[in-house]
């Protein structure tokens, strides 16, 4: 009878389910739940449904206690979604289809997650699936959302492991947000010194290259105007002295000489053209360029670039090149002058070039050029002609012009009237070129957004430009922007004022939202900064960083040493505070019982360390008969709170554990 008191005991108040950790199920969806709300952004939706129904699911098998899916419903559901993963990407490899492939699997996971290794497993998944978002993204919010992500996967480790399974949800929380701080430290150091390799943290798969956004090598109606319904971000600028007016940020991208139908191209890397000469006046611009990736050779620069970043080379024209197209974000210095002579000597075939005319076409417009050339006007007087007609005629600059027709200058200079930088800049140049003035298209960026929070100027895919240059005798090739003439507040204070239909920009690109635009210009100082010293944090940083603190020149491979001395140095110092004026916290449940034994103990009767619970509460219970009962209930329902399989929920064990601890403080000893 006495045995059956803390059984019975137990049996009113079980541990918990055992089918299930509840507590630990709903740490894993709501980690899990995190990850996949980035990954949202980047894979097929239904792969977010999908986690959806199967998180929602596992979550009712855990608090309704409902049977989990069999192996055929489960290999059947399996099969369909690695089809859906094949069928919409096409593979089951590379970044997207890989990474949806793995997201999938974890989803279906879940519906087998039962025991304490399933879920251990789980959490080690849940680790590897977050930190490959990063694959997309590294902006600073994604790394917070992450941060969270690995403290409830961590709270979930810590449930599933501690003996009792007995921590309140807080305490889940407070000690795995305790071990990240912990390891903080730790990784600041390995961040710092563990040796860099050329090259970014986060490489970017070659699936994702298509999906980059910049200017293109060739030019029509419609390009560049498409490109301005972005508000993505080209390039940074940090300029070491005073920046420039917004009318002389023309920055320098592909120059197109090859007219092929309603398209301007570059020029075959075939020809061969000796690199234009250059004639500089004034001071130089300094500056420091952050270049987004845009998987293109080309590195933007202000117009005209002196100085050449390293391993870049400088094409005829002088658009600078990188060797390798830009994949990862790129941080560069530039060097330029706004006054200048170029390519005073043009030769024969770039006079070809220059001068290259489809027959038979836009047959007004060359009528109109022949004009200007039987009235025996100078070039100086065919180029403001030109201009006048932009200027004083219904002209009117705008992204959504009228489709033209067969003979698309004809149609724009003569009846639509309607376009935007592309066109004004095509229909310029053909008509310099139908006078026998060579000319030819420049595309880039005008303009920028100057941000006081970080002092720096943004350069968005919305300021993307096109403008003409013309050659003329004794000056080169001379920078003409017939844009200006339509809309001279397009080049002074940028796209967002010299738009009509300005609603058709993207937010950050217009005037109307000042509120939205400061507080969005202090976000991108952070991340500006986040950009710089987190994620630009390379080998030459790292290098300089070292050399600065050492205060001294530091061999490359004396850094590995380095680290692991700073290391060993931050492992006894954490040793040392957490270890410091501390004991052992000993088991709140033993003890409650070492309490009991202490009054025992007291009466002449010592537990032996070989002894069994229910032994020694037989041995004491005979040597007090009085207290008898009473020692064989405490010493039954601490072996069952200790030993038992946990079969109930966390207030039936924390019922029992104070049942338990009222009846040791009421015990008493007569001896005592």
């Amino acid at each position: 009878m006495l045995k059956g008191i803390g059984i019975n005991v137990m049996a009113r108040f079980p541990l918990k389910n055992q089918q299930a950790n509840k507590v630990a199920v709903i740490w894993l969806l709501s980690s899990l739940s995190l990850t996949f709300a980035i990954l949202a952004f980047h894979l097929n939706h239904w792969v977010t449904l999908c986690f959806a129904v199967m998180a929602i699911w596992r979550y009712l098998i855990a608090i309704n206690s409902w049977p989990f899916p069999g192996l055929w419903l489960r290999l059947l559901i399996t099969t369909a979604g690695g089809l859906a993963v094949l069928t919409s990407y096409g593979t089951l490899f590379g970044r997207d289809a890989g990474i949806a492939l793995f997201a999938v699997m974890i989803s279906l996971k879940l519906l087998e997650t039962r025991t304490q290794r399933d879920f251990i497993v789980m959490v080690i998944l849940g680790y590897f699936l977050t930190i490959n978002t990063m694959l997309f993204t590294q902006a600073i919010w994604v790394s917070l959302v992450i941060l969270l992500t690995l403290v409830g996967l961590t709270a979930c480790l810590v449930n599933v492991s501690y003996p009792n399974k007995r921590l309140n949800w807080k305490t889940q929380a407070k000690l795995s947000g305790s071990l990240i701080v912990q390891g903080t430290p730790i990784m600041l150091v390995l961040f710092v010194l563990f040796p860099r390799i050329p090259g970014p943290i986060w490489g970017i798969p070659h699936d994702t290259y298509s999906g980059m956004t910049g200017l293109s090598d060739t030019m029509e109606p419609g390009n560049i105007s498409q490109l301005s319904l972005s508000s993505k971000i080209a390039f940074r600028v940090q300029f070491k002295s005073t920046i420039p007016a917004n009318k002389a940020l023309y920055w320098r991208g592909p120059v197109l000489w090859h007219q092929a139908g309603r398209s301007w191209q570059m020029t075959s890397e075939k020809i061969s053209h000796p690199q234009e000469s250059l004639q500089t006046y004034g001071e130089a611009t300094d500056y420091i360029i952050t270049l987004e990736p845009h998987n293109r050779n080309w590195l933007l620069m202000l117009d005209v670039p002196t100085l050449l970043p390293s391993d870049a080379s400088m094409n005829h024209d002088r658009l600078i090149l990188s060797k390798e197209p830009v994949r990862t974000r790129l941080r560069y210095q530039g060097r330029s002058y706004l006054h200048y002579a170029l390519g005073e000597v043009l030769s024969e075939n770039e006079r070809t070039l220059a001068l290259q005319l489809i027959e038979d076409e836009n047959p007004k417009t060359v009528q109109l050029a022949n004009q200007w050339i039987s009235e025996k006007k100078s070039p100086d007087a065919i180029i403001q002609a030109a201009l006048n007609m932009f200027r004083e005629q219904a002209f009117t600059y705008t992204l959504a012009p009228p489709l033209l027709g067969n003979d698309p200058v004809d149609d724009f200079l003569f009846h639509t009237k309607q376009g935007f930088c592309e066109h004004y800049a095509s229909s310029f140049v053909y008509l310099m070129r139908a006078a026998g003035m060579p000319a030819r298209i420049v595309t880039g960026y005008q303009g920028g957004e100057f941000n006081p929070s970080g002092n720096y100027l943004i350069v968005r895919q919305s300021d993307a430009h096109a403008w003409a240059e013309v050659w003329l005798k004794g000056q080169g090739w001379v920078r003409i922007d017939p844009t200006a003439a339509v809309s001279p507040d397009r080049i002074e204070s940028g796209i967002g004022s010299a738009l009509a239909d300005s609603e058709l920009l993207p937010v950050l690109a217009r005037q109307d939202s000042p509120l939205l635009k400061k507080l969005t210009l202090n976000i991108d100082a952070l991340n500006n900064g986040w950009n710089q010293w987190v994620l630009g944090y390379d080998q030459q940083k790292q290098l300089k960083l070292i050399a600065h603190l050492m205060q001294q020149q530091i061999a490359w491979e004396d850094i590995g040493l380095l680290l692991v001395l700073a290391i060993t140095v931050l492992m006894v110092i954490i040793s040392y505070f957490l270890l410091r004026n501390k004991t052992v916290e000993q088991d709140p449940l033993k003890k409650v019982y070492q309490q009991f034994l202490d009054k025992l103990k007291c009466a002449g009767i010592k537990k032996l360390a070989n002894e069994g619970i229910i032994n020694f509460g037989e041995r004491a219970a005979n040597g007090l008969p009085a207290q008898a009962y009473e020692i064989q209930e405490i010493s039954h329902l601490f072996s069952s709170l200790q030993y038992a399989k946990p079969s109930g929920t966390v207030e039936m064990h924390h019922h029992a554990f104070y049942l338990l601890k009222q009846k040791v403080k009421n015990f008493r000893v007569n001896k005592c």
